[in-house]
């Protein structure tokens, strides 16, 4: 039965709930506190800029410099889902429910580290490049209540049909009820190795390889399924094959259609239950020029698309009549490419202790190659342009505050109550306070103002909301 199919591919379709706390879709750029402080770092020299700004970092002083960093994340989503579907009564009037996910990660740690000794910088890098928490829907979503009512809608008008032969009295559906539940985990490990060098005394280069392994897992369920106020549906569908089997006797013959409906709902009747466990390893190049015109600092950053295959491991042995699954049986692999990224960036030092920044980010969305090539649905890749300021306003004290415009190439095809995204609207700002010579210490706090996007139908209503704190050591030596 399609609607039966339909929610089985919504249920493992549960991909990328937990995604990125800031940047693109599946990237996350708040890999040091520096970034929840000022986002506009593309530009700026500092240890942060192992990652933000490699090549820069050869321009800090000889010795080892080492950022350790804790982030903790607080998210909603939600979405406000209209369809004739979700009335338990079939009365086919159109209701709009709210689904509401909540997702806190209370510990996001990475760790930025560099040795400079002449031309040479030799870096090391360690975040959670993508993902980094788990999003719960404790009410599941409208896609698996509407999928429902659609199916008790569909048994209703063949049952009708059917009750029309003379002597025939199925028994109809006439409301349904039901527990829904959607969770889901990702996190995306990043290890970066890379050398940067000082080809003179005002420009540089950099060379890195970054590793990425993701481990994400999934859990839905439909289950609880109550028709017709106090019955349940394994109840009611074994009542009405016995009732259907009357038809032999009065000489009426199934339609095959029918036969296999009424199998697709006899093999989902005490509700759907699935888990799936993804893993995938992958390696792409990174590349970066930093270049010093007096008071201004330029500098650019590439990194290569990471392919990668997140190989299934889930209580889904075969796809059998639901073809449109097949990506999700255990032992096989879904595409979940890490989209290529160019960042560049200026910081001006308009007084020597004041500095403004800014910086442009692009990803390449659309050459991300995912299941069933959903980024073809997409109209382009995200843009972010960013800026921002700090002002020494001490020889120990450095306050910052900057922000970041998101903007995807989204569609309505594309979005999902399974899987979105939303235009925003970022600010951070925070402190940085030098203890001595060797050792900084950094506070900050980043919040992300999402746009509210609502499909053309008006059917579907997506937002979210984010919060970001976070504390940080430097240390050199």
């Amino acid at each position: 039965m399609k609607f039966i199919k339909k929610a089985c591919l919504t249920l493992l379709s549960v991909a990328s709930v937990s995604g990125a706390y800031a940047g693109g879709m599946l990237t996350n750029t708040n890999q040091n506190i520096a970034f929840l402080r000022n986002p506009a770092r593309e530009g700026a020299i500092g240890i942060d800029g192992v990652y933000s700004n490699p090549a820069g970092v050869a321009f800090l002083n000889d010795g080892m410099h080492l950022s350790l960093n804790w982030q903790a994340a607080f998210q909603t989503r939600t979405v406000f889902t209209t369809s004739p579907f979700l009335d338990h009564t079939l009365s086919g009037e159109n209701k709009t429910k709210r689904y509401k996910g909540n997702a806190q990660v209370p510990f996001i740690p990475s760790v930025q580290a560099a040795y400079n000794t002449g031309k040479w910088s030799f870096q090391f890098n360690f975040a959670i490049s993508g993902g980094g928490g788990t999003c719960e829907f404790d009410k599941g979503l409208g896609s698996f209540e509407s999928t429902l009512g659609g199916m008790a809608t569909s048994v209703a008008g063949l049952i009708n049909q059917f009750n029309q032969i003379p002597g025939m009295a199925l028994p109809t559906v006439n409301s349904y009820d039901m527990e829904g539940y959607m969770q889901g985990k990702q996190y995306y490990f990043g290890f970066t190795l890379g050398t940067a060098y000082k080809v003179t005394d005002n420009f540089s280069v950099y060379g890195g390889i970054r590793a990425l392994y993701g481990t994400a897992k999934y859990q839905a369920r439909i289950s609880d399924i109550i028709v017709n106020g106090n019955q349940h549906l394994n109840q009611y569908v074994d009542g009405l094959t016995a009732k259907l089997g009357q038809l032999g006797q009065l000489g009426v013959t199934l339609p095959p259609a029918v036969t296999e409906q009424l199998a697709a709902v006899n093999a989902y009747k005490n509700g759907v239950d699935l888990e799936s466990d993804q893993t995938g390893f992958g390696i792409s190049p990174i590349i970066g020029v930093d270049w010093k015109i007096g008071t201004l600092n330029l500098a650019g950053k590439y990194e290569f698309r990471t392919r990668m295959s997140m190989k299934n491991k889930s209580n889904l042995a075969q796809a059998g009549m639901m073809s449109a699954v097949e990506q999700f049986v255990d032992g096989t692999s879904v595409r979940e490419d890490s989209p290529a990224l160019l960042a560049l960036g200026a910081q001006w030092s308009v007084l020597p202790n004041v500095r403004i920044n800014a910086g442009y980010h692009h990803f390449y969305d659309k050459q991300s190659k995912k299941a069933g090539n959903k980024q073809e649905l997409l109209s382009g890749g995200t843009n972010e342009y960013l800026g921002g300021v700090e002002w020494n306003t001490t020889e120990k004290v450095t306050v910052s505050a900057g922000f970041q415009v998101t903007r995807y190439g989204l569609t309505d095809a594309y979005m999902s109550d399974i899987s979105f995204v939303t235009n925003s609207t970022s600010f951070g700002f925070g402190c940085k306070y030098k203890v001595n010579e060797n050792v900084s210490l950094q506070a900050a706090y980043f919040k992300t103002f999402y746009d509210k996007y609502k499909t053309q139908d008006g059917m579907n209503e997506f937002t979210r909301s984010n919060d970001v704190i976070g504390v940080g050591c430097d240390i050199e030596f």
